[in-house]
């Protein structure tokens, strides 16, 4: 992975990206030791399909300004659950019905929570 300080920041941008559009149950996970996949997971919930999307799009474009590429998008048409790979980070964006059922908090405790706040 990059520079900590750097996907940190991607990070910040991301969570400050999701808040930004009213995005739901934010939470940050640091996998950075336990995982060679990303530093972060971000993971937050949008009421509808088209909150979930305007989540995604508006993450995608704040990190883009700032020159980070998305590797990969899965879900987008969906909108069930949009994840956004930026190679050091990795956005996960759900419908509440499918943050409960993956429930990747869960499945990720073996990771850092982050207070969002201190990123």
């Amino acid at each position: 992975m990059a520079d900590i300080e750097i996907s940190k920041n991607m990070a910040k941008m991301a969570v400050e990206a999701l808040e930004d559009r009213k995005g739901e149950d934010v939470h940050v996970i640091d996998i950075s030791e336990i995982s060679t996949l990303a530093d972060y997971f971000i993971i937050a919930s949008g009421t509808n399909i088209n909150q979930v999307q305007a989540l995604a799009d508006n993450v995608q474009e704040v990190l883009g300004r700032a020159g980070f590429d998305t590797k990969n998008v899965e879900g987008y048409e969906s909108g069930k659950w949009i994840l956004l790979d930026f190679g050091d980070i990795i956005v996960h964006v759900f419908d509440s019905e499918n943050r409960l059922f993956y429930d990747l908090e869960r499945i990720w405790r073996d990771g850092k929570l982050i207070d969002s706040s201190t990123l």
